[in-house]
């Protein structure tokens, strides 16, 4: 109920604020999933800053909720999406359900990840949620999309029509293809931890459950891995940001230098670069960890649970999956010493997910929205 009065507010300073025309240099930024530079909102902000120095942003993210946030969303981020040409998105905007944009307007959504195995939008909640995001996503003018497939998929998801997603590429991807950048990446990343370098790197990230917000399991028996893993192997643990504020990682002390909770390290691309091994589950990491052509382990201890009672996967995991599963910890260690048998796999899943290998995505995408 809080929430609708605050939506409701929202609308209400919107309106108030339309009294002016609307500024083609403007932009309004949601940045909810992912507030960093490297993020595909974040790359773009950059890119057209280069293009039009007269352009001005205002973010929404994450630290916009509790009391003060929510004030300043109301009363201060209204005013800024009244004026504001275009609105680019890494997630849903629910204040968007109470409004109307003026026709002018270009609503961009990019969405946090390069593609689905976990189901999103409407096509996984319901209810009220469900209600106030199909209203949201009238105002989706621009559906950036990866290949044919997630085009597909997430225009189901979000209700958008065919001519209304692009398959310009995601913009957070390009540094994949940047050799220069990635290199500056791991230094910085071995500048701020030297402790680490030269040693195994086995990065695990898990997806979030939906019931265990405020108390994430991690799933792996860190105990186990330490005392099966040689002192060379390093676990760095990345859990999704929906959950990483609630995780107590305490005990993780006890375990010295062999694990490292890297979960407020903003750039995560720097993360999938030094790790020689990605463990996760049900996750969008994957789709840009799979361009490195390195194993990928993943860690489906509760898939029958996600599948049917959770969120619920778009595929068939085992046929989707482009390396081996397991289901326990044991598992998982023994695979760390296994020959990889899944580059041609992988590619395969790249040329399933990606229409482009260039790293011109962002070029694309700021071409598009100055048509």
């Amino acid at each position: 109920m809080i929430k609708k009065i605050g939506y409701i507010l929202f609308a209400m300073m919107y309106y108030i604020g339309c009294i002016r025309p609307v500024n083609p240099d403007k932009y309004f930024c949601v940045m909810t999933h992912d507030g960093s530079k490297d993020s595909s909102v974040g790359v773009v902000i950059e890119a057209l800053r280069q293009k039009n120095p007269k352009a001005e942003f205002t973010c929404v993210r994450k630290d916009s909720r509790g009391g003060a946030g929510l004030i300043n969303l109301i009363f201060r981020m209204s005013f800024a999406l009244s004026v504001s040409g275009t609105v680019l998105m890494d997630n849903e905007f629910l204040p968007l359900a109470y409004t109307v944009l003026r026709k002018e307007v270009k609503v961009v959504q990019l969405w946090h990840g390069t593609g689905s195995i976990k189901k999103i939008g409407r096509d996984a909640n319901e209810g009220n949620l469900l209600a106030l995001e199909k209203k949201a996503d009238k105002r989706i003018t621009h559906l950036i999309a990866n290949s044919d497939y997630t085009a597909k998929l997430h225009g189901n998801a979000f209700g958008v029509v065919k001519d209304n997603v692009y398959l310009t590429g995601i913009p957070r991807t390009d540094i994949m293809f940047d050799e220069r950048k990635r290199r500056e990446c791991i230094a910085g990343f071995f500048k701020k931890y030297p402790k680490l370098n030269n040693k195994r790197m086995v990065l695990y990230a898990p997806t979030f459950r939906d019931d265990k917000t405020d108390n994430p399991d991690i799933g792996l028996d860190l105990g186990y891995w330490c005392d099966n893993t040689d002192e060379n192997t390093v676990l760095l643990l990345r859990l999704h940001p929906h959950v990483a504020s609630a995780y107590d990682d305490s005990d993780l002390l006890r375990y010295g230098d062999r694990i490292v909770n890297v979960s407020g390290h903003e750039d995560l691309n720097t993360l999938l670069f030094v790790a020689d091994i990605l463990i996760t589950d049900y996750s969008s990491i994957v789709f840009e960890y799979a361009l490195l052509d390195r194993p990928i382990i993943f860690f489906a201890y509760d898939l029958a649970e996600y599948s049917d009672y959770g969120r619920g996967l778009y595929e068939d995991f085992e046929k989707f999956a482009p390396g081996k599963i397991v289901t326990t910890t044991e598992e998982v260690v023994n695979e760390l010493s296994n020959r990889d048998i899944y580059s041609e796999i992988r590619k395969k899943f790249i040329d399933k997910y990606y229409k482009y290998l260039d790293g011109c995505s962002t070029k694309r995408l700021v071409e598009l929205l100055f048509k």
